[in-house]
């Protein structure tokens, strides 16, 4: 089955520059794999998109980046959507899936700076700015004498502030900073294994509805298998922990010699330090390996303190 010529296919995205970056990368992939196909770009605004600019200091939990775009998506408004991975929900709404997970972009973090410091030179007493609970406790497990502070906004807000302020650095994913052409400002791209990246981060999500067999054969063109097991590894820890938005939690999943490896950690309230699980196994056991780990970064978040709230650990 295939698209009709005459066709405009409609994509949602939010209307952030990085978000429509990311979807001008998914067009043009779609575009070289298919010539002649015809798109039209439909901006959606999103609860944490609105939620951001009134200055809200939290959003309403997982999905608040793409539940407008996903409810479009369902009245058939738009043909299909392009979502950041890290921030979609850990299930499917009824009808939609993930069609195609395109090949990823440099999962890691980067420490952005006015000076030429590194995580491990920036002085001490240094302001790192992070708004993430992931970040800010790996920060403070290997470098206790910084101190962290919240930031917001996009990413060239963030830079600009960092940039602005001399003694102030910043954390922010290598793949939006690449995405919006601004990789001279890195100064530093930090470890996976030890600063482990969000679930997800690098990786963009097209969703489709699973009944338009014509969009599904459409986008499988631009579906990249090792991402896409990668993706599931890291899902997975995220939900057999029981991960929200406001959880110190990372995985970080690659393919090396037709093995599937896995890295992860949580940082549990109360403790000092971080509990981290790696495990190797098939790629063809993405989603059994992503469940292992998370299920051990559970039983041991629990033996370091209670479930407390703020920890996203559920009964």
């Amino acid at each position: 089955m295939s698209i009709p010529s005459a066709r405009i296919l409609r994509v949602g995205t939010r209307g952030s520059q990085l978000a429509r970056a990311q979807t001008a990368l998914v067009i043009g992939a779609l575009q070289r794999a298919n010539p002649g196909l015809q798109f039209e770009v439909q901006i959606i605004s999103t609860h944490g998109d609105e939620s951001a600019l009134a200055g809200e200091s939290q959003f309403d939990g997982q999905g608040a980046f793409v539940r407008r775009i996903e409810s479009a998506l369902q009245m058939g408004t738009i043909d299909l959507a392009v979502h950041s991975y890290k921030d979609m929900p850990s299930t499917d709404p009824d009808g939609l899936v993930i069609a195609a997970f395109p090949v990823r972009e440099d999962p890691r973090d980067a420490l952005v700076a006015r000076s030429a410091w590194t995580l491990a030179t920036l002085p001490r007493g240094a302001v790192l700015a992070t708004g993430s609970p992931r970040r800010r406790a790996l920060v403070h497990a290997l470098r206790p004498d910084v101190e962290v502070r919240p930031i917001r906004g996009n990413v060239d807000t963030r830079v600009r502030q960092v940039i602005e302020n001399e003694g102030y650095a910043a954390v922010l994913a290598v793949a939006g900073l690449r995405r919006l052409g601004r990789a001279e400002v890195i100064r530093e791209t930090l470890d996976p294994a030890e600063f482990v990246p969000a679930v997800g981060q690098g990786i963009l999500a097209v969703q489709a509805r699973a009944s338009d067999a014509a969009i599904l054969v459409l986008l499988s063109t631009i579906d990249d298998p090792e991402t896409r097991c990668c993706a599931i590894a890291e899902r997975g820890v995220a939900g057999a922990f029981g991960a929200d938005c406001q959880t110190a939690l990372g995985a970080y999943a690659r393919q090396e010699r037709g093995q599937l490896i896995l890295d992860a950690f949580v940082a549990p309230q109360n403790a000092n330090a971080l509990v981290r699980a790696h495990r190797i196994g098939p790629p063809s056991e993405a989603a059994n390996l992503g469940h292992e780990v998370g299920a051990a970064l559970r039983r041991e978040a629990t033996a370091h303190s209670a479930p407390p709230s703020g920890l996203g650990l559920r009964p």
